[in-house]
């Protein structure tokens, strides 16, 4: 074990968790009407609950098990047995690297919420995200990552996908189900509401974008350059992709909104982080310029050209922004396209097929879109019986 690593481990593991409590939970709430936000709150909340218990449980055997198979981990680690606090993974105790990815495993299910605000059954968020965490995330992590990110990982690894921090594990996979989720449930009776509290959301964005130095910095594994490195091309690309996403804005609409400025941060962060232990301080502002550009018109494609009501937009901006930098990795030559490609196809596939399944079986057994009258009402009160004001909009 060493020290200097376990120590900036323990803290990458509380950023990362910070990234969903409250991080993602503000910059979601902010984004939604104001009889919606608490069970944005709700939502995330209560997944980070339910994956913390389901990793335990089977999902960090399913990623991370000891099985020789490339395609999942076994269940020799199930609820961490036979791991104690002087098993090792690496550098790192192996209880610390299962926390780790622990809050990994929160915030990709987590990311999915922004898509079904504002009219989805709060039982069929619980059923699916547990399901999908186990039966899509966990599996694609053994692909790329198994073997604790210090082998060649599983099928995916061995044939040279190069994925440092989750484009394809974390926002590949989310962004995909977010808009397969967002097609079958259908759009929203009203698009027409601004964000009720942009301050929210620029809270929350600013919490994403410190908490992305553990989620980043940390999937080195290691206190060292490389990790210094991996959080010094994080910031460059969100400050740059903020910028041209306003500046983009500017030009198509004659103004720069704030919330407009946060979520370029956030799309530089997604592009970033699959090719941020990969690349440089000039290759992250190259990655960042075009990222808050690209992600700002894919929010158009689908919106416009799609008509699929992903209601935060997270497949143009973490689906978009997680395959434009995996991409990257093979323009500046620190993988091949054809793993690059691959890995983007084989999981790309094998998630919406997945998540189309889990959507048919728990949408059978729960109710997986709010009746209209309890859409008009705002979930807060229909389905929590609470209000976060006491005037709702």
């Amino acid at each position: 074990m060493n020290g200097a690593d376990t120590a900036w481990i323990i803290v990458a593991t509380a950023l990362v968790l910070f990234m969903t409590l409250p991080g993602l939970a503000l910059f979601y709430g902010g984004l939604v009407r104001a009889r919606n936000v608490l069970s944005v709150f709700m939502h995330c909340y209560a997944i980070a609950c339910l994956m913390s218990v389901l990793w335990l449980a089977l999902g960090y055997s399913i990623a991370f098990g000891g099985g020789d198979s490339g395609y999942w981990g076994g269940l020799d680690k199930i609820f961490l047995l036979n791991v104690t606090s002087d098993s090792l993974s690496g550098t790192l105790p192996e209880v610390l690297f299962f926390a780790f990815q622990m809050t990994f495993a929160i915030i990709t299910p987590a990311l999915i919420v922004g898509a079904y605000v504002e009219r989805v059954g709060f039982a069929f968020v619980m059923a699916f995200s547990g399901l999908w965490m186990l039966l899509c995330y966990a599996p694609v992590v053994h692909w790329i990552w198994g073997g604790g990110m210090l082998s060649d990982g599983g099928i995916l690894g061995a044939i040279g996908v190069k994925d440092f921090a989750g484009g394809i594990v974390v926002h590949e996979t989310a962004g995909l189900a977010a808009l397969v989720l967002a097609f079958f449930l259908g759009s929203r009776k009203n698009k027409t509401k601004p964000p009720h509290n942009p301050g929210y959301v620029m809270i929350g964005a600013a919490m994403l974008w410190v908490g992305w130095f553990g989620f980043n910095g940390g999937s080195q594994l290691a206190a060292d350059g490389g990790a210094a490195m991996a959080l010094t091309v994080t910031h460059i690309s969100a400050a740059t992709a903020s910028l041209t996403w306003a500046a983009w804005e500017r030009i198509k609409y004659g103004k720069a909104s704030l919330v407009g400025l946060v979520t370029g941060t956030i799309a530089g962060l997604a592009s970033i982080t699959p090719a941020s232990g990969f690349v440089g301080p000039i290759e992250a502002l190259v990655i960042g310029a075009i990222a808050g550009v690209l992600c700002q018109e894919s929010v158009n494609l689908v919106r416009n050209i799609l008509s699929v009501d992903d209601t935060l937009d997270v497949f143009a901006v973490h689906g978009i922004g997680g395959i434009f930098g995996i991409v990257m990795i093979a323009v500046f030559g620190a993988g091949s396209w054809t793993a690059q490609i691959g890995g983007l196809l084989i999981v790309g596939f094998f998630t919406i097929v997945v998540t189309t399944i889990l959507i048919k079986m728990v949408g059978a057994l729960t109710s997986f879109r709010v009746n209209e009258e309890d859409e008009i009402t705002g979930l807060d009160l229909s389905t929590h019986g609470e209000r976060a004001y006491d005037i709702t909009s």
